[in-house]
């Protein structure tokens, strides 16, 4: 991450107004608030990994089909081509995820996954001109401390493994990679036409996985119909659309750093509708991540302000 002046941020000629930039914050916030459903409705889903995701993002792409049809935007073979590498990269993301999780920790993989920012940061730093200061990249780190003490705490010694290690962290490159894909997407397609394409991608990817992992792909029971259509509307049409959407808005690199706030939500959404428990290590390292957080949307909106 390279750091510079506070006048080199968001807010100059170049950089969004404040207006857009306050929406796009406030639009990432709710994107990952919804993302972390998804792991709460997971859990009552009974169904393999890879098959939810392949019912979930099939769902989503025809629902969100129909409705830009209805707004006379039509889905074409263009916005397929088009949006190829972000899909790729999301539907390889679902798949070695959940079965880095067969292999590995929850633990390890959640952290690993936890180092998508820097990632990205590197990335949004030297392709997309994006300068972080040094204060925000300093909040940044803390709240990935955060997150990794609120991953370990509860765990206890579970079955790791280094292959297993290995599909986590290439997941977590798919997964920085779909980041960069969005926000390289403004050139050719909107974001609902990337959430499309992607979602289109991302289930046609699941789906020959996860028979060749030899998971159940079988139409789900109408129990497990409705919770993959409250998923694809969560996690789909609040989540993915909205942070694609909000990319176009914000720098790459704070889109990034505010996906550290899923295992914060998820962890209390668990706590409060599952009765997980939850000590108070974990709780004040909650307080940190949000309060990271905050101070970079404080810092960001200070910036943009004319």
């Amino acid at each position: 991450m390279t750091t510079a002046p506070s006048s080199s941020i968001a807010g100059g000629p170049e950089g969004p107004g404040a207006t857009d930039l306050g929406r796009g914050l406030i639009g990432a916030g709710i994107a990952v608030s919804a993302w972390s459903t998804g792991t709460i409705l997971a859990k009552y889903i009974d169904m393999d990994g890879l098959a939810i995701g392949a019912y979930r993002f099939g769902i989503f792409a025809v629902f969100i089909v129909l409705w830009m049809r209805a707004r006379g935007t039509p889905f074409t073979l263009r916005v397929m081509r088009a949006s190829a590498w972000g899909g790729l990269a999301l539907g390889l993301d679902i798949a070695l995820f959940f079965t880095a999780v067969k292999e590995t920790s929850i633990v390890n993989a959640t952290m690993i996954g936890a180092l998508q920012p820097i990632v990205v940061g590197l990335v949004a730093a030297r392709f997309f001109g994006e300068r972080i200061r040094l204060k925000d990249a300093a909040w940044s780190l803390i709240a990935l401390v955060g997150v990794f003490v609120i991953v370990a705490a509860p765990a206890a010694q579970e079955v790791t493994s280094l292959r297993g290690d290995l599909l986590a962290t290439a997941a977590m490159f798919s997964w920085s990679a779909y980041f960069i894909a969005s926000k390289q997407s403004k050139e050719a397609l909107t974001p609902t036409e990337f959430t499309a394409g992607t979602s289109w991608w991302a289930a046609i990817i699941c789906t020959p996985i996860g028979f060749g992992f030899g998971q159940d792909m079988s139409f789900p029971s109408i129990t497990n119909l409705a919770l993959i259509l409250l998923m694809a509307v969560s996690s789909g049409v609040i989540g993915h659309a909205l942070m694609n959407w909000s990319l176009v808005r914000i720098p790459l690199w704070v889109g990034s750093t505010f996906t550290l706030l899923i295992p914060v939500f998820a962890a209390l959404m668990a706590w409060v509708f599952l009765g997980e428990s939850l000590n108070p290590t974990q709780g004040l390292a909650m307080a940190v991540v949000i309060g990271s957080l905050a101070a970079i949307v404080h810092n960001q909106a200070q910036t943009a302000d004319p």
